[in-house]
This record gives C-alpha cells, structure tokens and sequence, in this order.
C-alpha cells in the first residue's frame, strides 16, 4: 500500500527538484548553514507540492492512462489508490509543502509563494487542458524547471544571471521537445490529441537548436566576468563534460525510451556517473 502511494506521489521524480540547489552551489552560499537549511526546506516544499500536481494529473488522466501501454500501471489507472483517497492526499501535501516553504523562508506571504502559486496554476490548467495545445504543451514543461531555479534563489535571496536563465531555458525546450518526440515514435496518436499538430521533422530541428543554443549559453555564462567572481575562473574547464552529457543524453533517449528525463538519467549509470563528476568538479571548482 506505502509502494503504491509512494509510486502516486512520483518520489524518483524528486531528482528534478535538485534545481532548486543551483542558486545555492553557485553563489557560494552551500556552506552557510542558513542557507543549506533554507534550500532544504525548499526542496521538500516543492516536492510536495510537485507531487500534488503529478496526482491531480493522474486523477484528470484516468481514462487515458488505462490505454496507454506505460501509464495504465500508475495506482490511480490501475485502481490501487481510489480518486476520494488521492484527493485527501493532495490536500495534506499542500499543507506540508505550504509548512515547509516557511520553514524555509519564515515568511507567511513572499515571492516564494508566488512561485508555488504560478506552479501549480500553470500545470492544473495543463492537467485540464493547455496539453492539448501545441507548442502551449511544451512551454509549461519547460516552465517547471525553471521555476525551480527562481524558486531556489528565492528562499536564500540571490539573483539568477541572464546566460544562467537562458542556459535552462533552452535546455528545458531540448528536453520537453525530445519527450515529445520520444512519445509521438512509441504512441504515434493514440493517447494524445496534441500529438497530431507535431511532426518528427519540426521536433528534430527544433531540439538540436536548442540543445546547440545550450551549450552556447552555458559556455558564456562560464566566461560572464559576473560568473568568475561569484564562482571560479576555472569552470569553463566544464564545458566539455557539458557537451559529453549532453551527446551521452541525446545518444540514451534515442533508443528505446518515453524521453522523460528522469526515467532517463536513471536508466544510464554512466550519463548519471558524468552528472555526479561535473558536480564533484563544480563544488571544488567553486569552494576549494
């Protein structure tokens, strides 16, 4: 039962809220205890309320789900959890999550509650309808990631830098159009409407730009003089592990998978061991 409201709540895709650390290891501030504190409680926040939004979905999805060859094992598609359980579920997760954030931040009202606010409105009206509107789909998937960066530097009060924002940006893009292509290969239009409006070639070409343009725009945010002093003048040393992730990504994803970048990551222990190395380089980059 604890398996099934576990697998509910999309625990794994925990590791998408690692975001919320950027702002913290990049500004030097991971070895303050306050902030550490902060981003913790933050991470929890969000993942609670991530998990809120996954469940909502799952309930709005039932009837699809239990046609498609993956999704129809989720506990509410396979009937393991019931509707009126889940709802109660998501209730208390946004009591946790709104408990957590002001741990986090000791504020009762502050922009980190608008963060959660816009996150969760964005992807209740997609579990109600944006995903079926082309291009509308993809742009609040892309706007889960970076709300978590935004969300991140709020509670410990930095700024994101503008190559820092469009490096996320456009990677978002890379991995919300290859997700697209992924399902559209291995569900063609079967479960989703939205799928019809795409075709393999747009999608190819609009993803690699954008995986192009993320490597640009890391590379300038390596080289930001702002960067150097905030960070270490050592970090353009990374760009080439970057670029390895990157092609190691691309060359997993284009096999036989959904495209969910999570399911991805994990799947593949050396695209994972690249992922560890480069946070290993960038924390003694910066701290030592």
């Amino acid at each position: 039962m604890l398996k099934d409201y576990l697998k509910l709540m999309r625990v794994n895709h925990y590791l998408k809220n690692l975001l919320i650390f950027l702002p913290l290891l990049f500004s030097r501030k991971m070895l303050e205890w306050v902030s550490l504190k902060s981003s913790l409680f933050a991470f929890i926040s969000f993942s609670l309320i991530a998990s809120a939004v996954y469940i909502i979905n799952d309930i709005c999805d039932k009837d699809i789900d239990q046609l498609h060859d993956l999704k129809k094992h989720r506990p509410i598609a396979a009937q393991k959890v019931s509707v009126k359980k889940a709802i109660f579920l998501i209730f208390f997760l946004i009591i946790m999550a709104i408990t957590f954030n002001y741990l986090a931040t000791r504020e009762l009202i502050g922009y980190s509650y608008l963060y959660i606010i816009i996150y969760m409105i964005l992807n209740i009206a997609y579990s109600f309808g944006l995903k079926n509107i082309p291009l509308v789909d993809i742009t609040i998937l892309v706007s889960g990631f970076l709300i978590r960066v935004l969300y991140g530097a709020t509670v410990i009060g930095v700024s994101v830098s503008n190559w820092l924002y469009l490096t996320i940006i456009s990677m978002s893009f890379y991995l919300g159009l290859r997700k697209r292509r992924n399902e559209i290969k291995k569900e063609k239009t079967k479960t989703r409407a939205v799928f019809q409006y795409y075709s393999s070639g747009f999608l190819d070409k609009n993803m690699y730009v954008c995986l192009a343009i993320t490597i640009v725009f890391y590379a300038l945010w390596c080289v930001d003089p702002t960067t150097i002093v905030k960070t270490s003048n050592y970090i353009i040393w990374t760009v080439p592990l970057i670029i390895l992730i990157c092609m190691r990504y691309s060359m997993i994803v284009e096999g036989d998978s959904y495209g969910d970048p999570v399911d991805v990551v994990l799947a593949d222990k050396v695209l994972l061991g690249l992922i560890v190395i480069y946070s290993l380089i960038m924390v003694i980059a910066i701290y030592c």
